[in-house]
């Protein structure tokens, strides 16, 4: 399958507002994407073929890198598009001089955390309790530069 990463614009926010919906129990609303647009320490990324595929959003603060959201349509999956986005927010990072690079995930989320330990990531800690709609452990897993 042939995509691009690219920045996110503002033309992509209805669409990743969309897959927000789909993928999360509290999804970011259009005017929280949008507000990610202006902050100078945000790097929001989509991957984009005909559509829209996929999304990554980090947030950089003191030479510490967060992967806030990697989401990606259902008929888009086991394509690489996660891996590609997950590849260029990591490469981002790294060349903004960041420490490391952080996330967490739901523990029941295996195919995810497949991705994140097969792309260097190793479990940091536990936040208990972290997630709702269901209550679930957050693992927070973490890539050093």
């Amino acid at each position: 399958m042939d995509f691009t990463v690219e920045k996110m614009k503002e033309e992509h926010i209805p669409r990743i507002a969309e897959l927000e919906k789909q993928c999360f129990s509290q999804p970011w609303s259009e005017k929280g994407l949008a507000e990610e647009l202006e902050n100078e320490n945000s790097h929001f990324l989509v991957a984009v073929c005909d559509e829209i595929a996929g999304y990554i959003g980090v947030q950089e603060i003191c030479g510490e890198a967060y992967i806030t959201n990697v989401a990606v349509f259902e008929n888009y999956r086991k394509q690489g598009i996660g891996r590609a986005l997950m590849k260029a927010a990591c490469k981002g990072a790294e060349i903004r001089k960041c420490e490391f690079i952080t996330l967490e995930v739901r523990e029941s989320n295996s195919s995810a955390i497949a991705l994140y330990e097969s792309e260097g990531f190793e479990v940091a800690g536990v936040r208990k309790n972290f997630y709702s709609d269901p209550t679930e452990n957050g693992v927070i897993y973490t890539k050093y530069f």
